[in-house]
């Protein structure tokens, strides 16, 4: 049976730390209340004309394909999960393509923002036990910090987000002690004008006006409230999916690393589910929520650390917008 495995890991973050005191100059916060209402204390900041998100995927990828020993063009396949391309169009996932320099083979861009990484991940699973791809490339990567704006109408969400890419190499393996065991995917789009953003949109006739500028309709939108209920709901509910899809228990997972969009979420789902929080992996602290690069740059961490080894059970698990939400069980 061909299973899919994990063999590198890499990730990209940019130089700029841009710390909770670093917003109190700018907007009327400050950095007791950040850290209580998120666990951030600091996170990254793109460098204009040195970072775009297809060249920080392309950093990440590189380090990921030391580790499992390929160059480039041994990949046969790029996901690249993203909410903030390089362009509206083309994709991030050509311009990542162009920037390692391989040569025609198919590129997807994957648009389920802070699960955007295991829908992924998913997706070069399925090519992998289909026989279709060999080796996948899948990245996820954001810039995110020239989105918001710094004013007070923008404060709660604009102290969330950093800027940062990670990356994994998939490849087919014969070994079933190791590899992807299942993922498992959801979506509900009920409540998809709470965590958006509205424009520039194809909705309307004038894709960009001073109106849409003056009223704030391209920053992020989020009801914060709405959203952690239905991220504490959704979280438990996919992680006891993969768990119970392959017969296990809480006990026997390793390690658990969620999507990091908020350390007070991490710690209500540990909580919850009786998971000691020596077993969850949170970087949060450091990089803020990164969206769809959260995970792989987590992932890429915990490998480093040693908190991740050969023959440990990985879960991982994600809730964003959409609503999206989903998991992953992975021998790793």
């Amino acid at each position: 049976m061909i299973r899919s495995k994990i063999t590198g890991v890499g990730r990209y973050v940019p130089e700029q730390v841009v710390s909770n005191h670093d917003f109190e100059k700018l907007i009327d916060t400050t950095n007791e209340w950040i850290v209580e209402r998120s666990g951030v204390k600091e996170r990254r900041f793109f460098k204009e004309g040195h970072d775009t998100v297809s060249i920080m995927g392309a950093r990440a990828a590189k380090v990921a394909l030391d580790m499992a020993g390929l160059n480039a063009n041994d990949i046969d396949m790029i996901v690249f999960a993203t909410l903030s391309p390089d362009y509206y169009f083309p994709g991030s996932g050509v311009l990542l393509q162009r920037e390692l320099g391989i040569k025609n083979i198919p590129a997807f861009d994957i648009r389920q923002q802070c699960s955007g990484f295991l829908y992924g991940l998913s997706l070069a699973d399925q090519y992998i036990k289909t026989g279709m791809s060999k080796r996948v490339l899948l990245v996820g990567a954001e810039i995110q910090s020239n989105i918001f704006e710094m004013s007070n109408r923008n404060r709660n969400v604009a102290i969330l987000f950093g800027d940062g890419a990670g990356a994994v190499i998939i490849e087919s393996t014969d070994k079933p002690e190791q590899g992807i065991l299942s993922t498992h995917l959801h979506a509900d789009g009920t409540y998809a004008e709470e965590l958006m953003v509205e424009g520039p949109s194809s909705s309307k006739k004038t894709r960009l006006s001073a109106d849409m500028i003056e009223n704030g309709a391209f920053i992020p939108h989020m009801n914060g409230q709405l959203v952690f209920k239905n991220a504490v709901k959704r979280f438990p509910e996919v992680i006891n999916e993969a768990i119970e899809f392959n017969k296990l228990t809480i006990a026997d997972v390793d390690l658990f690393i969620p999507h990091q969009a908020n350390l007070r979420i991490s710690n209500y789902i540990c909580q919850k589910m009786g998971v000691p929080k020596e077993k969850v992996f949170n970087n949060i602290q450091k990089y803020g929520n990164t969206t769809a690069a959260s995970i792989p740059i987590a992932i890429s961490e915990a490998v480093e650390q040693g908190r991740l080894k050969k023959g440990d059970l990985l879960c991982l698990a994600a809730f964003g917008s959409g609503f999206t939400w989903a998991s992953a069980l992975i021998k790793w």
